[in-house]
């Protein structure tokens, strides 16, 4: 048996039809970048994140960045954020100028520590950037109230989060404004780059909405010096023929996630393969399915020969990065993210996965910690 990491044929297939003319309306409209497509994917979008405000851009890495740049943070500034997490996160944090101060992580949810966090604030610190990694939302009830007592505001790096929530809403519109990617990976993915802007607040949506496009309104009139962070209408028109069925899709990982739960205890493997947290109040959406493990990477070489998909997210927290070692962080700084780096590997978890499957990996698994059972 053969199960791939992630299978976008067996989503690609039942809205081929559907998506053909989607990329046949936008080809005849010959209107490719912004416009009615993109103006309507917004709309669309912005109630199922329930958002008033949702802009379009070129990527979830372009989100970050115009979100940063909307806020005026740069040069002499300080954002705190988790060290384990895609690149982008604390790459676009430095583009901008402005400094990543890390912090450790909490071992269950693999989110920022926000008792690091608050320690980690210093006079220079602008904002707040909690990652909801994997799709598990961050505790933003504690965020916010860091937030709220240093008068910091609140980037929401939602990238790998579309339809999460807590008890504060969904992610992307607690703090000041949120970012979001359509890689094609994602739980909601394009057919290339594609990002989200989100924000309650009238007037940063104004600003992010400049930013992406020059600083420029009206045309050839320059505000503030942007970016050309702007959504392609054939990235716009294929997110909205997949949008609704986010929330279907949604489900059945969820229900994959339920799934893998119970054949690993069946398995007899609680003691051995540490299963992803889920908290009470967070609706976890399963971007991944992150499992830690003892010789991580002799089960990924075993399940790489047994036909498996499985991926390391991540292997080299921020702070050990060659292009941030004049922060000046060291090895043992951050035991839990280095601990994390170490142990996870996240397994096929798309909608598409058969019970079958799921059976097998799960075996694999438990052949390879219990080889003579």
């Amino acid at each position: 048996m053969t199960v791939p990491l992630l299978d976008l044929q067996a989503q690609y297939r039942p809205l081929r039809d559907d998506l053909l003319a989607a990329l046949t309306r936008v080809a005849d409209s010959q209107r490719f970048i912004m416009g009615p497509e993109v103006e309507a994917f917004e709309r669309e979008v912005g109630q199922v994140v329930d958002v008033r405000h949702a802009m379009g851009v070129s990527s979830g890495t372009d989100a970050l960045l115009a979100a940063l740049m909307a806020l005026g943070i740069g040069p002499g500034d300080e954002v705190v954020t988790s060290t384990f997490s895609f690149f982008a996160t604390a790459g676009c944090i430095a583009r901008v100028g402005a400094k990543p101060v890390l912090v450790d992580i909490d071992p269950d949810s693999f989110n920022m520590d926000i008792v690091a966090a608050a320690r980690a604030c210093t006079a220079r610190t602008k904002a707040l950037m909690p990652v909801h990694l994997f799709g598990q939302p961050a505790d933003m009830s504690a965020v916010l109230a860091l937030a709220d007592e240093l008068n910091l505001k609140v980037i929401e790096d939602a990238a790998q989060a579309i339809g999460a929530r807590d008890h504060g809403g969904r992610v992307g519109g607690i703090g000041n404004v949120g970012c979001f990617s359509f890689f094609p990976s994602k739980n909601l993915g394009g057919f290339g780059d594609a990002g989200l802007v989100t924000t309650n607040d009238d007037r940063l949506a104004h600003t992010v909405r400049l930013v992406r496009n020059h600083g420029m309104e009206p045309k050839y009139f320059h505000a503030l010096v942007g970016g050309n962070f702007r959504l392609d209408a054939i990235q716009a028109a294929v997110l909205r023929v997949k949008l609704p069925h986010l929330a279907r899709w949604t489900e059945g990982r969820r229900a994959n996630a339920a799934r893998y739960r119970q054949l690993f205890t069946d398995a007899g493997l609680a003691g051995t393969v540490r299963l992803p947290a889920e908290h009470p109040d967070r609706f976890h959406i399963y971007n991944q399915f992150v499992i830690r493990v003892p010789d991580r990477d002799g089960l990924k070489a075993r399940l790489d020969a047994a036909g498996i998909g499985a991926e390391i997210y991540y292997p080299v927290p921020f702070h050990l990065q060659a292009c941030f070692a004049h922060l000046g962080y060291e090895k043992g700084d951050f035991p839990q993210a280095e601990q994390a780096a170490a142990e996870v590997l996240a397994l096929p978890i798309y909608p598409e996965l058969t019970a079958d499957q799921q059976q097998y990996v799960v075996d694999q698994i438990a052949a390879f910690y219990r080889p003579a059972a």
